[in-house]
């Protein structure tokens, strides 16, 4: 199946598996989850009976036979497995980089915002996976670069959720100078600026005061980190913007933070420069699963979190006469 949600474009998945062509799917995942000893059981037994191959990440080598293949940033793969949080699934998202490899992300731990399917729910969605049983939902990401005061590029990186320029444990707020397209918008007293995906704006942007944004609705977000004024408010931006951020005094370094794992120290002549990465990152899911529902059941958005509690498959009848779901897939 390779239907999208309204607001996405449709996106190829691979074509179910033949008997001459296993389905290659790496695993990357999070040792600090007690559950994942007794999952990853579960995968080496199913994946003979679905025809797949699997590539283990080698921090997970031990859980697999010693011939099982290792999985690096140049293996070939034909989907993602992440089993661990939505940490586990941006850690993986960056180390497919930008290669359209669907993702499938199943939560171990307590959010799983971004995941696609719980523990108990990983049999079905591999058998669904296997015969291509799902949508590959396209996310915009972020190509955020670091330039130095000589204008060199010094460093790179992808970004699913967010790129933040902070700064680091001291009591004080900073001026960050933020350019639009060549043009000065704002002068920032705060304590750093999210710059942030629509898949972004439910984690920091959306701590910091955000905007949520439907991940389909294409568009990047600005966002202030407790802004010492009155007269500054979060901005979307059309996913063809250009932002460009300098700290304008302050310390003689600050941090960049990319999903909130991975960045580098910033000295305050240099420049951060954030645009559209060339490529969306594929995130799998499942008929009958909503942006919605999530909200409702992992945020508490909307106060109907317990419409979705009844998880029995049944629909209910809207107010205007439409069909809600009564149960939704926990992601």
């Amino acid at each position: 199946m390779t239907g999208t949600p309204a607001g996405g474009a449709p996106v190829p998945v691979r074509d179910a598996p033949t008997r001459d062509t296993p389905l290659r799917v790496g695993v990357v995942g999070h040792r600090g989850y007690p559950g994942l000893g007794e999952i990853m059981s579960t995968l080496l037994a199913l994946a003979p009976q679905l025809h797949l191959e699997l590539a283990f990440e080698e921090e997970l080598a031990e859980f697999g036979p010693s011939d099982t293949l290792r999985l690096t940033n140049d293996t070939g793969v034909d989907a993602l497995l992440t089993l661990g949080g939505d940490g586990t699934l941006l850690r993986g998202a960056r180390l497919v980089a930008g290669r359209q490899v669907p993702i499938l992300g199943v939560n171990l731990g307590r959010l799983g915002f971004l995941t696609s399917c719980g523990p108990t729910e990983l049999d079905e969605a591999l058998r669904r996976l296997a015969r291509g049983d799902f949508y590959a939902e396209p996310r915009m990401a972020l190509r955020a670069t670091a330039v130095d005061g000589t204008g060199r590029e010094r460093m790179r990186w992808r970004s699913l959720n967010d790129v933040v320029l902070h700064k680091g444990g001291f009591a004080r707020v900073v001026r960050f100078a933020v350019w639009v397209d060549d043009e000065p918008i704002a002068t920032y007293a705060a304590d750093g600026v999210v710059v942030s995906t629509p898949t972004g704006s439910t984690a920091y942007s959306l701590s910091a005061g955000g905007p949520v944004v439907v991940p389909t609705v294409e568009s990047i977000v600005l966002t202030p980190v407790s802004p010492h004024t009155l007269g500054i408010r979060p901005l979307v931006l059309p996913p063809s913007a250009v932002v460009r951020l300098r700290g304008e005094d302050g310390p003689e370094e600050l941090l960049v933070t990319v999903d909130g794992q991975v960045g580098t120290s910033f000295a305050s002549a240099e420049m951060l420069v954030v645009q559209r990465a060339e490529r969306p990152v594929l995130v799998v899911r499942f008929p009958g699963t909503t942006f919605f529902a999530r909200l409702r059941r992992k945020l508490g958005w909307g106060g109907l979190a317990e419409r979705d509690e009844v998880g029995d498959g049944t629909t209910r009848t809207a107010p205007s006469g439409g069909v809600t779901p009564g149960g939704v897939t926990p992601a």
